[in-house]
């Protein structure tokens, strides 16, 4: 991977700036990522630097999806650098064709990675094969212990560079072992990061919801930054129900949670969502268990036919007559918690930070199952299906109760705009007249006494003025 870019220097002939090909640098390697490290991990803010525990904890949810792991330790080390360790079947270690050992290839390497195959992962959130060279790329070091084949394979880089000779062409082996997995400790470049102290709380949150899209899967998170050890163990058997629940728990809700899940296409969907009595809507969307904070086609398909099932119910129960218009999608989501988590084969996403989902086959996906399943529960649920209803009734009837008043509000605007003109108008025409009888009196006073003069026409002619 290289990119071109401009010299920051220039060179000058004559009075003028020359721009010619020995203007054009070549970054190679992981230069580009240390260069330009917002494209690859979205800032360089607290945000950003939280991105690279994220980008190896997605690795390890990888190795799980494809059963080979269920357990990943998450620890946020005192000396300020992250570990994140996975019993999952470890990064291969074998002389890859470029002449260097797998692991070496995946770690210093754009664009590398098992993600490409789909006999090896069949679902992931990795895509790229540039997660784990970029945390190489952005640390000041990165240490891996690769637990395969009977050994622990050794490797470290400095700010993307690897420090340790191979041995025969291999990572040298430290020790023996019957487990297999994976445990990176890296540290995060302050000549990169704003800041380079992770936000642990935004970290236990992305673990627990990891937690919560995975049933099998648990997730140990330490924080030893404090005087004592912060240890949490993140296990939640009931999946995206149990994360509606999580999500509810300080609201009113109105029905227990609804939920299913179906494939359509090669795509599983799995849908869990629960009305509560606030006024608001909170949509959740994962693909490959990324969060996608920006949406994307998966909650548009779901958005889109749960409108459409909503309005079709409340017309056959009379709810909606002939005349009425149908309830829009925000009227039928007022109140709605859900969470919409998909698995696809070969997603698309806007960014290396995977905020949006792009493929148009997820949207057909889950529109076609949640048709199905929305239909088959309401259809044996009718008061979960009227309280529904009724959320979308009271959203109706509070958003044309506003729609009216902004009406209202704009015709009075407009009335007191043209009241206004017309004052104004009146008040300069009164001022007018005001000062011409002002001026008639003060001549009919004055000239009876005073014999026409200088200063008596001077007087008249300004007097005529007004």
């Amino acid at each position: 991977m290289f990119e071109f870019i401009p010299r920051q220097r220039s060179r000058k002939h004559g009075k003028k700036e020359v721009y010619d090909a020995g203007s054009i640098s070549v970054l190679e390697g992981l230069e580009a990522v240390r260069k330009r490290p917002g494209m690859y991990i979205g800032s360089v803010s607290r945000k950003g630097l939280n991105h690279l525990i994220y980008e190896i904890v997605d690795n390890a949810v990888d190795e799980h999806l494809a059963g080979a792991c269920d357990t990943i330790r998450v620890s946020l080390e005192a000396d300020g650098s992250c570990t994140v360790e996975d019993n999952g079947r470890g990064i291969p270690v074998g002389l890859h064709q470029k002449g260097i050992p797998a692991a070496r290839v995946v770690f210093s390497t754009l664009h590398a990675g098992g993600k490409f195959d789909s006999s090896v992962y069949k679902t992931s959130g990795g895509l790229h094969g540039v997660g784990s060279s970029v945390v190489n790329a952005l640390s000041v070091y990165l240490d891996a212990e690769i637990s395969r084949d009977g050994y622990i394979h050794h490797d470290r880089y400095e700010r993307g560079n690897p420090v340790i000779a191979l041995e025969g062409g291999l990572l040298p082996k430290i020790g023996r072992t019957k487990q297999t997995g994976t445990k990176i400790n890296f540290l995060p470049d302050p000549e990169i990061f704003e800041k380079t102290r992770f936000k642990g709380d935004e970290v236990k949150s992305r673990m627990h919801e990891t937690a919560y899209l995975n049933p099998a899967l648990t997730i140990i998170f330490e924080d030893r930054r404090g005087e004592t050890v912060e240890h949490i163990e993140y296990h939640e058997p009931d999946g995206i129900i149990g994360f509606v629940k999580d999500l509810n728990r300080k609201s009113e809700t109105i029905h227990d949670v609804v939920y299913f899940k179906g494939e359509a296409d090669g795509i599983t969907v799995e849908t869990a969502f629960q009305y509560t009595n606030e006024f608001h809507e909170n949509i959740m969307g994962f693909c490959n268990n990324i969060y996608n904070a920006e949406g994307g086609t998966h909650i548009t398909g779901f958005k889109t036919i749960f409108t459409t099932v909503i309005n079709q119910y409340a017309r056959e129960l009379g709810i909606l007559k002939e005349k009425d218009a149908n309830f829009t999608g925000a009227d039928v989501r007022n109140g709605m918690t859900a969470v919409i988590s998909i698995k696809h084969p070969d997603p698309r996403f806007e960014g290396q930070t995977k905020t949006k989902l792009d493929n148009q086959d997820a949207s057909r996906a889950v529109a076609k199952i949640a048709s199905e399943e929305i239909q088959l529960y309401f259809d044996k649920n009718l008061e979960a299906l009227k309280a529904v209803i009724s959320c979308a009734e009271k959203a109706a009837k509070i958003r044309k109760t506003e729609e009216k008043a902004k009406t209202n509000l704009l015709s009075k605007q407009k009335f007191l705009l043209i009241q206004t003109e017309s004052w104004q108008t009146a008040s300069q025409e009164t001022l007018k007249n005001v000062r011409f009888l002002l001026s008639k009196e003060i001549l009919r006073a004055v000239l009876p006494r005073w014999p026409e003069t200088g200063c008596i026409r001077r007087l008249c002619r300004f007097a005529a003025r007004f």
